[in-house]
């Protein structure tokens, strides 16, 4: 099972596009869409801080690598859960399992596997903290009880060398398509098909029709 393209969307824009190495909330370096060190390479750490001169790059290499990510976290909540799960609940629950990492140990998922869905929504406002979350986790227990998609454009954010992320404004807005675009595997260049080598055969018959035409 994995994210709708609805679920890797409402993703994206919760955790926002930010195309240089940041520190979250929680003083964690951080890249792109929510990568980090424990998702595996690159170490955000270790990346060149500030904006990137190539920006589109750098946007399209976030995109790559919160593809990679994502197939950790949709097996993580397959391992937890075990329940049938329709599309939106899987998407909400990968949501808050690539914020938190919290899938395993949650109360809403013990409440989920004990068949009772109305106490797993309730329990997603649990991990609250900080705050500024709670938008989120309201967000994510919608979606999980309603099957309601946030909408909207995927904001990109502009980051200083000292991984401190400007989100007075966003650099860019990101559509739905592009974002999908981007989220793509890019397709292998096929590449040219180099002539036949001619025959020795070949070669002779042209060689004596040219004759016949000059003669």
């Amino acid at each position: 099972m994995h994210m709708t393209d609805r679920g890797l969307l409402a993703l994206a824009r919760h955790e926002g596009v930010v195309p240089g190495p940041y520190l979250d909330s929680t003083g964690t370096w951080t890249f792109g869409i929510g990568h980090t060190a424990a998702a595996g390479p690159p170490d955000p750490a270790t990346m060149p801080r500030g904006m990137p001169a190539d920006i589109d790059l750098a946007i399209r290499e976030a995109f790559r690598l919160f593809r990679a990510d994502l197939a950790r976290f949709e097996a993580d909540v397959l391992r937890a859960v075990t329940v049938p799960l329709a599309p939106h609940e899987f998407d909400a629950l990968v949501s808050f399992h690539y914020n938190t990492g919290g899938i395993a140990r949650a109360a809403l998922t013990r409440n989920l596997n004990a068949g009772n869905r109305v106490a797993a929504a309730d329990a997603f406002l649990n991990w609250r903290k900080p705050a500024s979350i709670i938008p989120r986790r309201e967000a994510e227990r919608d979606l999980f009880r309603h099957g309601r998609y946030p909408t909207g454009t995927i904001p990109v954010w502009g980051v200083d060398a000292q991984g401190r992320v400007d989100f007075s404004r966003p650099i860019r807005r990101l559509t739905g398509d592009e974002a999908l675009e981007l989220l793509r595997p890019a397709k292998p260049a096929i590449p040219a098909t180099p002539d036949p080598p001619t025959s020795w055969h070949a070669r002779l018959v042209d060689f004596l029709s040219t004759l016949i035409r000059r003669t």
